[in-house]
């Protein structure tokens, strides 16, 4: 059966509807897995993008005998996969497909009890994560024995022993003494509980299944790691596409501090000669010191004094991580020798990728090194050195788009009008096709848009108030726009998701708008994201303000949500030392930095947050973006060609007035 067939035949069996769009993208995919050529499909809110890539997966698994992947960037998606849409439509195919097809979902070894650390290793002894003077806090102590305890029975019980399945949850810091990572496995084959691992038989289900979901993170891992972690694939899904550098880069980044330099060293201290580990104890204090002194930002050249620190540290931890003997031995050594011999690794090869990549000229370097100061209210002020990939392109373009069929989808793909800067960013855009593959047909990809089952023009608004003063530095909004908040959110009736580039932005404002309007002001942070988001949900009236996250993960249809408020173009910091790094990297190479770099990381976003408004099709609002660079920047039209196509306009009465039209009836 053809998979339009097949699609029909789903959409009819759950009681959907048709879509043009939704048919074009299952032909398109099903087309991609058979000629080998990657996919990228932009697919807008309410396409269905779901079931027009898992429905050609299904065929083509079951008749390949082959898995196809599928990686996503959140839980919440995972979990929607493999929770709902894909055993409805297992059940919504039987009477079409050979068999019942199976899938399973896979995440990284860390997200499950470690069930010889339960019985054989650390947990519930003094944890080894904590900072020293915490251990002695008899409220910590007792919180942390409890959660131990209350994991070690739960190991009993638990079929999957996936951290996502206990209610309620417990923070890191318990969850860490019950769990390993992947380094820090003994193994299959040596562990006492290799048979009963909970990690392995997530692996061993994934390997037999039509459709394994996994994340960003995990296929990340399988891509540039030594390990093979996911089962062998030629095809591949990924759906939030637009997160997928982001993610890779998270993985592909490293860092020293202090927190992590006095676990390496107590876990060191444990097994290997005291000398070995006074060495490495001189080592670590002198160089978290030096870099708790230090100025943060990007460091382009690394003084002698630091270099000295950091080759110090090196050998110390290489030193002693050759004593540690990891051979076969009594469970609990092995487990405690193979955490031991994981962090001394991981602070031996970080503190040599920092040294090396200051051996190439600036222009030709690979890795960008910055220090950050970071304030935490648990544990004070922190300092880390961290070591990221100037770029991703090159890791995945042959680490794995060079062996797997891909296709990379999202609402949002679409930056300034094209396809460019992600397929660049991905790696699939190569200097000698590079005219080709602007029009979106190049010899080794495709670029499609779907297009969306929304009316924008009728259904939408996207107002910038181009009267308003630029912002200014400082972050928080000025008289004029807190006026311009309040007049919208009073014509709205509340009903507004307020999205700003920083927490201080959004805290003030909020503050600002509690004493001036009649209608509820939430604020992130204030309770948990999902908590507020419900809230906001449940009472039309209310508004919510809050930064990142909610750009990207707020999902409320209908009439709680009718204004989504932009405070500002989400530019990234000017400090930011990855993104002022590959600014630079582009302008050396003739480009246009800013514009390749800062202006399609702001184009994202702005697309992210403007498809907060409409999740259905009856969904009426407006976008409002409180930046007047928006409307008279040169970079505006770049921006504006990323949103979907609202009807727009500077004039703020008549946007007042609509909003005041599309209030519910009291």
């Amino acid at each position: 059966m053809e998979v339009a067939d097949l699609l029909a035949t789903a959409v009819e069996a759950l009681g959907g509807a048709s879509r043009d769009g939704q048919i074009a993208m299952a032909e398109a995919v099903a087309q991609a897995f058979t000629s080998g050529r990657h996919l990228a499909v932009q697919a807008g809110t309410g396409t269905g993008k779901s079931l027009a890539y898992l429905v050609p997966a299904i065929a083509h698994a079951l008749d390949e005998s082959r898995p196809v992947v599928v990686s996503t960037a959140t839980i919440a998606l995972q979990r929607q996969l493999v929770d709902r849409d894909l055993p409805r439509l297992a059940d919504s195919l039987a009477d079409v497909l050979p068999r019942r097809p199976t899938f399973a979902l896979l995440k990284g070894r860390g997200n499950y009890l470690c069930l010889n650390k339960i019985h054989n290793g650390s947990a519930g002894s003094e944890p080894d994560d904590v900072p020293q003077e915490e251990l002695f806090s008899p409220v910590a102590s007792s919180a942390l024995g409890r959660d131990v305890q209350r994991l070690t029975e739960w190991s009993e019980t638990t079929a999957t022993g996936d951290r996502d399945e206990l209610k309620p949850g417990v923070a890191d810091r318990s969850w860490s003494q019950v769990s390993v990572s992947a380094r820090e496995c003994i193994g299959v084959s040596r562990c006492p509980f290799g048979t009963d691992c909970f990690s392995e038989r997530a692996r061993g289900r994934a390997g037999d299944a039509d459709i394994v979901v996994t994340n960003h993170a995990l296929l990340a891992i399988d891509a540039i790691g030594d390990a093979n972690v996911l089962p062998e694939h030629d095809l591949l899904v990924v759906d939030e596409a637009h997160e997928l550098v982001d993610r890779v880069t998270g993985v592909a980044t490293a860092e020293l501090s202090a927190t992590s330099l006095g676990v390496a060293h107590r876990r060191a201290a444990r097994i290997v000669a005291p000398e070995l580990a006074e060495r490495l104890e001189a080592a670590t204090a002198t160089f978290s010191a030096a870099i708790f002194e230090a100025r943060p930002g990007r460091i382009d050249v690394l003084d002698e004094e630091l270099a000295s620190y950091l080759a110090a540290l090196r050998d110390a931890a290489h030193a002693a991580r050759t004593a540690v003997d990891t051979a076969p031995n009594d469970p609990k050594t092995t487990s405690a020798r193979a955490e031991a011999a994981t962090a001394l690794s991981e602070v031996g090869d970080t503190a040599s990728r920092i040294l090396d990549s200051f051996v190439p000229a600036i222009p030709d370097r690979t890795d960008v090194v910055w220090l950050d100061h970071i304030e935490d209210a648990r544990s004070g002020s922190r300092a880390l050195l961290r070591v990221a990939p100037l770029s991703v392109a090159g890791l995945l373009r042959s680490r794995l788009f060079g062996h797997t069929t891909a296709v990379l989808t999202s609402a949002t793909l679409t930056i300034g009008g094209n396809f460019d800067s992600m397929a660049s960013a991905w790696g699939l855009t190569g200097a000698a096709d590079r005219e080709q593959d602007r029009t979106g047909e190049g010899a080794g990809w495709r670029g499609l848009d779907v297009g969306s089952p929304f009316d924008h023009a009728k259904s939408g608004i996207l107002y910038v108030a181009a009267h308003l003063p630029p912002p200014g530095r400082d972050g928080t909004g000025s008289a004029e726009q807190l006026d311009e908040i309040a007049g919208l959110i009073e014509a709205a009736d509340g009903r507004t998701l307020g999205l700003f580039s920083s927490m201080r932005a959004a805290k003030a404002a909020a503050e600002v708008m509690r004493e001036r309007l009649a209608t509820p002001v939430l604020c992130q942070g204030e309770d948990t994201t999902s908590a507020l988001v419900q809230r906001f949900a449940d009472d039309e009236q209310t508004s919510l303000f809050g930064t990142l996250s909610l750009w990207q993960g707020v999902d409320v249809p209908g009439p709680s949500l009718s204004l989504v408020l932009i405070d500002r173009i989400p530019f990234p910091r000017p400090d930011d030392p990855l993104l002022t790094a590959r600014q630079r990297a582009v302008a050396a190479r003739g480009g246009n930095g800013f514009m390749a770099v800062a202006a399609s990381h702001a184009a994202l976003l702005l697309a992210q947050g403007a498809g907060r408004l409409l999740r259905r099709v009856d969904d009426r609002g407006v976008v409002a973006v409180l930046d007047s660079r928006m409307a008279t920047a040169r970079y505006s039209g770049f921006l504006r060609a990323s949103l979907p196509p609202f009807w727009a306009t500077t004039d703020g009465a008549a946007v007042r007035a609509a909003l005041q039209r599309l209030r519910a009836p009291n």
